[in-house]
């Protein structure tokens, strides 16, 4: 039976592209059960709607609170059946409360070399601090402005004549690749979180996972 999964995404959803992808080849044992928004307008609901995942869009504005937002948001993806929910591109802080009761359930990519470059602008960060090397990032969400346990990472080199674009541009296919490892690991069973450590295979990870060149996390 496929692993249910809900995917958040605030805007076009490239990676909520690359997750459907490769579920329909084949390659990623999990069903989309949910995919949601705060914005209506979202390209990813549209390419959600298209491929018959079920989707819906909450806007913010109408709750008083982030809190009750997310409570409500969550009430909904907990409806679906999902057992595990990525963020794909949802541009949102999420309630501590909330993020407690899902702690484990809930990944994020980031495109940086974490600990390096939480929130925004990260190419433009990276370029200016004049890095040999560009990436990101796959973490457990926790609290903590993407500063949970990172799972895995994927690196490229930053060009001389690399800017924010190029560098974003370069970046996100890898990113593609990254999101799509991580999401089947977990599916599998073999990436979890326990007692705030990040364990594949049964072991604990004192660093983060690399990316074979066949699409694998690694622990090389």
């Amino acid at each position: 039976m496929s692993f249910p999964i809900a995917v958040l995404a605030s805007s076009r959803g490239s990676n909520l592209a690359a997750l459907i992808d490769a579920k329909e080849a084949g390659k990623l044992p999990v069903e989309i059960v949910l995919v949601a928004s705060d914005k209506a307008e979202a390209p990813a609901l549209r390419n959600a709607e298209a491929h018959g995942i079920r989707t819906f869009a909450l806007n913010p504005k109408t709750f008083p609170t982030r809190r009750e937002f997310d409570e409500a948001l969550f009430a909904r993806v907990a409806e679906s059946g999902a057992k595990h929910v990525v963020l794909a591109g949802f541009m949102r802080i999420l309630d501590a409360n909330v993020v407690e009761q899902w702690l484990g359930r809930i990944i994020n990519i980031h495109p940086s070399l974490l600990p390096k470059y939480r929130g925004l602008h990260t190419h433009r960060r990276a370029i200016a601090a004049r890095d040999a090397e560009h990436g990101a990032s796959v973490h457990f969400v926790t609290a903590e402005l993407d500063g949970g346990p990172v799972i895995a990472q994927t690196r490229i080199p930053i060009h001389p004549h690399d800017d924010e674009d190029a560098l974003a541009a370069r970046l996100l296919p890898e990113e593609h690749r990254l999101l799509v490892a991580c999401v089947d690991a977990i599916a599998r069973g073999r990436v979890e979180l326990r007692d705030g450590v990040v364990h594949c295979d049964g072991k604990a990870l004192h660093r983060p996972l690399g990316l074979d060149e066949n699409g694998t996390l690694d622990a090389a």
